[in-house]
């Protein structure tokens, strides 16, 4: 598991990125699943969805199974705006949140 830090914005991006790289890269995810905690993310911007996205890609790519945790329903949220939440594997605690603000 890889957790995202408190905030997430084009300026910590590519800092990011190469932490998930070191992670899948380093073996530290467990096997078959490659897990985001994102509890901790409080400040972010649509970087912080092409992080996910390339995280998923790179997770894919190592034959992990992605997935995002403790996500705020701001964040389903922006990724919905974007059409992609459907692919960053959000638990069902955010989805159902995102959902009660429909």
């Amino acid at each position: 598991m890889l957790a995202l830090p408190e905030t997430l914005t084009l300026a910590q991006a590519k800092a990011a990125v190469v932490a998930v790289e070191e992670a899948l890269g380093q073996g530290r995810v467990e096997t078959g699943v490659f897990m985001i905690d994102a509890a901790a993310l409080r400040t972010f911007d649509t970087a912080a969805i092409a992080v996910l996205l390339e995280a998923r890609r790179l997770a894919q790519a190592a034959g992990r199974v992605f997935a995002v945790r403790g996500a705020l329903p701001a964040l389903v949220e922006l990724a919905g705006l974007y059409g992609v939440d459907g692919l960053l594997g959000f638990e069902p605690g955010a989805a159902s949140a995102h959902s009660a603000l429909a």
